[in-house]
């Protein structure tokens, strides 16, 4: 294990139990989280993005701040719903909140999962072309993106611009030369993940996964993931890829964490999501030596090169750093990081 970032959801709530009443309270918390788990040593700090939630939704301007704040730490989403995004205004923003962060950015896109709203992209402007689903859609953004990403330049200049041109097609500016390598796809599938190594991005497989064979999630992602690397391979790309994982991992070391985790489902459960037969994946919540023994024994972790701790942030910031100290301290050293 290179690597261990958390996840946030980013979920805000007017509940007198919650600590993030607010989508100010969630952003600015965002942003807090982020620069103590840079000063406690994690590697990453990434946020899911929902529409019509009250959750995270732009992610760019919260990534940006982040990149502006801290130094070190990679800054990333785990998903972007590419059925609700126009890639060339997206290919500024990114390239814009990468360059503020020197670098730093790791951006997950999906083609999404089922959101607040019936068919919600359409309230953005967006219909899949004739003969094309929603996902359809939503993967051929991503394949856009990843193009002008890259520097493609593609647009005719006007003849009588206000300001000059340099010569030839214009790309998509601002530029970050490198953003192309650090685009992952959030798989849900054996089939989108092969799909994604062959176009040459990076995998995220979270704790939800198409229940494939009725083996456990861990089974089943370890799987994917091997066949993500051999697809990989076959197309022939330079670079080595990465592989993230998504775990709700709580080390409990408090009466607080055992409060709140230590009667948390230990088992994964099986569902049916948007249409298909899911297995979602079971929390780790134990004492930190015993914790350390469960997750050797999660084979996709295993196969991973970094874990993702998807955190509670409706608990607030201290407590969160809390949680994130107790894994890299406890257990993490236990599984092999660093």
């Amino acid at each position: 294990m290179k690597k261990i970032g958390f996840l946030s959801f980013g979920h805000w709530s007017p509940s007198p139990q919650s600590r993030t009443r607010s989508a100010r309270d969630t952003l600015l918390q965002s942003i807090d989280l982020a620069v103590a788990a840079e000063e406690l040593g994690a590697d990453g700090a990434y946020f899911r993005v929902h529409h019509f939630a009250r959750q995270l939704a732009s992610p760019f301007p919260l990534l940006a701040a982040i990149g502006a704040k801290t130094s070190r730490i990679e800054i990333g989403t785990a998903v972007i719903d590419m059925r609700y995004e126009n890639p060339l205004y997206m290919a500024e923003d990114a390239g814009a909140a990468d360059l503020i962060s020197g670098g730093r950015l790791q951006l997950g896109i999906s083609r999404g999962s089922p959101e607040q709203v019936l068919e919600g992209w359409r309230y953005f402007g967006y219909v899949p072309e004739e003969g094309q689903s929603d996902a359809d859609m939503g993967r051929r953004r991503a394949e856009v993106l990843l193009n002008v990403l890259k520097g493609e330049r593609f647009a005719e200049p006007n003849p009588r611009t206000m300001f000059p041109n340099p010569p030839g097609l214009l790309r998509i500016e601002p530029h970050s030369e490198g953003l192309s390598d650090r685009i992952w796809w959030g798989s849900a599938s054996n089939a989108t993940a092969v799909w994604a190594a062959q176009r040459g991005m990076n995998l995220q497989s979270s704790t939800l996964k198409a229940d494939e064979t009725g083996e456990p999630l861990h089974v089943q992602q370890a799987r994917q993931i091997r066949l993500y690397r051999e697809a990989w391979k076959e197309a022939g790309h330079v670079r080595e890829p990465r592989v993230s994982v998504s775990r709700s991992i709580f080390a409990l070391v408090d009466d607080r964490d055992r409060e709140y985790f230590g009667h948390d489902k230990d088992s994964d459960q099986v569902g049916v999501i948007d249409n298909m037969r899911a297995i979602f994946g079971r929390s780790y919540a134990a004492e930190p030596d015993r914790l350390v023994d469960m997750l050797k024994a999660d084979e996709a972790i295993a196969e991973a090169d970094t874990l993702l701790l998807t955190v509670p942030n409706q608990l607030g910031v201290d407590y969160n750093v809390h949680v994130i100290d107790a894994i890299l301290k406890h257990v993490a050293p236990g599984v092999g990081w660093r």
